[in-house]
């Protein structure tokens, strides 16, 4: 059943995509930077182990979902994480799970829009979001300090230069991942 779920989420999320790519990847709410599909596990594991994730450092994930990201970044890699979540359901859900596993003084989950979000501390910054999304977030993600990386799964960010690209294959679906390093600020 479990696979089964995850093979129409999938399908789902290409079909989303492709009919953002046809309609300009627009919302009906300006804020919202993409839908709610979450990363596959096997997914998350390649985007932490590609950013290199020290013990310390902190990760933010913008459209946090469930958390699972900041969650395995916590518990693999002794990182403290920031998730931002748009969505009061979710967000109350992920901070209600975050506690319940005994993971809130490592991650602190934020309700709130990432466009309004000071990424600064970040040492890395995970996306799920469409590319006109991540087209919005560059401005944020320019004043990382040099050194940090951002990983974008699926959506590439343009006019940057990716540092690494890999393919993960979960459930038979070919993701994209693109890793970006920050350099020195001219």
């Amino acid at each position: 059943m479990r696979a089964s779920t995850t093979v129409i989420r999938a399908i789902l999320l290409a079909s989303v995509a492709l009919t953002q790519q046809t309609f300009g990847q627009q919302f009906k709410n300006p804020d919202n930077l993409g839908p709610d599909v979450p990363t596959p596990q096997s997914v998350v594991d390649e985007m932490l182990k590609v950013a290199r994730v020290k013990p310390g450092e902190t990760v933010y994930d913008l459209g946090c979902g469930d958390g699972r990201i900041l969650i395995t970044a916590a518990q693999k890699y002794d990182a403290k994480g920031v998730g931002v979540e748009m969505s009061r359901d979710i967000y109350e859900k992920t901070a209600a799970r975050v506690k319940a596993m005994g993971l809130d003084g490592k991650i602190q989950v934020i309700h709130g829009n990432a466009l309004h979000t000071d990424l600064t501390p970040a040492d890395v910054v995970t996306l799920y979001f469409l590319t006109s999304s991540n087209e919005r977030l560059k401005p944020l993600l320019a004043k990382l300090h040099p050194g940090a990386r951002v990983v974008s799964h699926d959506y590439a960010i343009r006019g940057w230069t990716p540092a690494q690209v890999f393919k993960v294959t979960s459930m038979g679906v070919v993701h994209v991942v693109y890793l970006y390093e920050v350099k020195p600020h001219s």
